[in-house]
């Protein structure tokens, strides 16, 4: 019979000691600390409790849990002295059938692993879904984090450890994060939709308007209809708009939704996340029979990331009138005008300015998104509260000093453009740093026509300032400049600055942000409020309405725009139930 939270919270020390026993290796000493936590409102609550008893532990208490796992494949698994829960979890993923080969390589890594770090490789095999990873999954993992820091390496094991004590809990509790999966499946099932040249090489890649965009947008309008959605249509720019009836028809809407574009090579839940958190709301709605006071408008924007065509966020700014006629005319790769491209998908671009939305009509717009970034990820926190959308800045720029000979040319009467910029960059570093959330980069530096024995006489390079208010990354910026011109005067440089782009920061809507916290805080889930670094659709509809967005924490340092950009079901799970709570609070406020 499962184990309930109510049975564990009540039970004395000693016996629930034993009811969560197995969660860590040989380490029942992590639940026992935990417990001092109780009462448990969820399970995510127990997990972090858990969570919290190992980071407090320090440096040797982790390695010790560490070394009490066993290696993968490895003489336990031969000798037959893992624990069950290791050989549940170590045959779900197919390692008790390894070839002579796989086991062989498996045997190798284990070997280098531990010369390099002095721990054994941990991974939750059973991986983001429960269900277990491939062994060629487990193979690459193995070889990849191989590679890595040996501090970072520690705390990757360490999550992971931790990520195994989540699945051995829910096993416990006969828990099944069911909504999470069918998130996580849905997008599995969307990323099979991939563009020529990619596809072949198990790559994701998803631009506006090509035919993998269009079948994703009949794919994501069928579910809809499937989920209950009563009016579904494919607009004119190629949003897929899903409109769930308020009880009452002169009831406003709860605008949500995101993109489902990827960049190439990208990742599966960038975006398409915030379409299928909402959708799976819906459905549940549906499935009671229930209606809101207020209806929900759930849109998967056709366009934000800006790969095929120069325009970004085509999707979310045709919704609030930011759509120019002139970007019809620019062309992709192939020279097809944009234009061309929506009239061969069937679009009626005379519609375009039909779809702007009356703010009059919204109680506002909520977005879910993965994080992108590693901040959940390194503080195992699985939810995060923006606070605002960073605004940012872009320059295209040029260093210009005197080419000449690296032989000839004594330090001291040199105009080297390329140390101009390298000074910069440092500087942006040490400024951005000043303020803690604001950041600075110079992602493109090149030298023209540069040479091995030539000073550099000319230095092109990019900057990219971002912090969340428009005040504070405005003194960032004015900051560099003034720096940029100290060095060219210091250095005898002369240099050109063209501004690129300049973005508005998005604060969240107070009210809104709230309801989020509520969500979060009722889950039993670490209250963390965040900026966000990157853009998203949600900066644009902020034009129009209040909005709010809730982040999900990444695996893999958090990285996306990647193919290792991942998440669980069990995370997604808690993103469905946050926004869950959210519909409840506008119902009842």
């Amino acid at each position: 019979m499962a184990l309930t939270l109510e049975q564990l919270n009540a039970a004395d020390t000693a016996t629930a000691v034993q009811l969560l026993d197995g969660l860590y290796e040989h380490s029942p000493w992590i639940a026992e600390a935990a417990l001092a936590q109780r009462p448990f409102k969820s399970l995510a609550h127990l997990k972090h409790a858990m969570v919290q008893v190992l980071e407090k532990a320090g440096v040797q208490p982790q390695l010790d849990l560490i070394r009490a796992h066993p290696e993968l494949a490895g003489k336990a698994m031969v000798s037959n002295t893992l624990t069950a829960e290791s050989t549940n979890e170590q045959n779900k993923a197919g390692l008790t059938a390894c070839t002579p080969e796989e086991f062989a390589q498996i045997q190798q890594l284990n070997a280098d692993y531990n010369a390099r770090f002095g721990f054994p490789f941990i991974l939750a095999v059973r991986g983001p879904r429960g269900t277990g990873l491939l062994k060629q999954e487990i193979i690459a993992t193995f070889a990849r984090r191989l590679h890595n820091h040996p501090d970072y390496e520690r705390a990757e094991a360490i999550r992971n450890i931790h990520r195994i004590a989540e699945i051995r809990l829910n096993d416990k509790f006969g828990y099944e994060p069911t909504l999470g999966n069918d998130v996580w499946d849905w997008q599995e099932k969307l990323a099979q939709h991939s563009e020529p040249g990619y596809a072949e090489k198990g790559q994701l890649t998803v631009t506006y308007l090509t035919d993998a965009h269009r079948a994703c947008a009949q794919r994501i309008s069928h579910w809809m209809r499937d989920c209950g959605f009563d009016d579904i249509e494919i607009d004119a720019v190629g949003n897929v708009v899903g409109r769930y009836h308020p009880a009452d028809k002169s009831g406003k809407y709860l605008l949500t939704g995101s993109h489902y574009d990827t960049v190439r090579n990208g990742g599966k839940y960038d975006g398409r996340l915030g379409i299928f958190v909402p959708m799976a709301c819906v459905r549940e709605l549906h499935r009671q029979g229930k209606r809101l006071p207020f209806g929900i408008e759930v849109v998967g924007f056709a366009e934000e990331e800006g790969q095929r065509y120069k325009a970004t966020f085509l999707g979310s700014g045709a919704l609030i009138g930011d759509f120019k006629t002139e970007w019809l005319d620019q062309k992709d790769a192939d020279g097809i005008t944009l234009r061309e491209a929506m009239q061969h998908a069937g679009l009626c671009i005379d519609d375009i300015p039909k779809l702007q939305r009356d703010a009059a009509d919204y109680l506002g717009f909520i977005e879910v998104h993965i994080e992108q970034g590693p901040v959940l990820n390194e503080f195992d926190i699985p939810l995060g509260v923006v606070t605002s959308i960073n605004g940012g800045v872009r320059y295209v720029c040029e260093m210009i000093g005197t080419a000449s000979h690296a032989g000839t040319t004594p330090m001291n009467r040199r105009r080297d453009a390329a140390l101009g910029v390298a000074e910069l960059a440092l500087y942006m570093e040490e400024r951005a740093l000043q303020d803690g959330d604001s950041v600075a980069t110079i992602g493109m530096l090149q030298v023209p026509n540069g040479s091995i024995n030539v000073v550099p006489g000319k230095c092109a390079f990019s900057m990219d300032m971002r912090a969340p208010t428009d005040a504070q990354r405005d003194a960032m910026v004015a900051d560099v400049l003034a720096q940029l011109e100290a060095i060219a005067q210091r250095r005898g440089l002369q240099y050109k600055t063209e501004l690129a782009m300049k973005a508005a920061a998005a604060p969240s809507a107070p009210a809104l942000q709230t309801l989020w916290e509520n969500a979060v805080q009722a889950l039993g889930v670490p209250l963390l409020r965040m900026p966000s670094g990157a853009g998203h659709d949600a900066m644009k509809l902020h034009e129009i309405m209040p909005q709010a967005m809730l982040f999900t924490r990444g695996l893999n340092s958090g990285i996306s725009h990647n193919p290792l950009e991942a998440t669980t079901s069990d995370d997604m799970q808690l993103a469905v139930d946050a926004f869950s709570h959210v519909l409840q609070q506008l119902a009842t406020s």
